[in-house]
């Protein structure tokens, strides 16, 4: 499940988590017309997070790719709540740590 903010960096306000992207345009939207008048402000950010908080645009290429599949495990039992499981933080480190070490052993009997 996709999970999606609204950063407003003039009055420094963080929306709810949302699900879908039409729900995130109506974050924005509202806060644009409550707040400011319609008006887009400097610096605004919308996107994709990972399920603590973390915007994926902010992270490292590796910390990104740990996040995205510690997500996913973390989908296959609670898909809407927020928070790594342990077993999914352990298991996307493991995937990681596997494929490194079979890229690893196909690069050397290669040479």
């Amino acid at each position: 499940m996709r999970r999606y903010r609204y950063r407003c960096t003039v009055c420094r306000t963080t929306s709810p988590v949302v699900h879908q992207l039409h729900d995130l345009a109506a974050e924005g939207e509202a806060h644009r017309q409550t707040m400011h008048g319609g008006h887009f402000p400097d610096d605004e950010a919308a996107g994709r997070i990972d399920r603590l908080g973390r915007w994926y645009t902010a992270l490292t290429p590796l910390a990104a790719l740990h996040a995205h599949l510690a997500d996913a495990l973390s989908d296959l039992r609670d898909p809407k709540a927020m928070g790594h499981y342990w077993w999914a933080s352990a298991g996307a480190a493991l995937t990681l740590g596997s494929a490194a070490a079979l890229l690893v052993a196909f690069i050397s009997a290669a040479l």
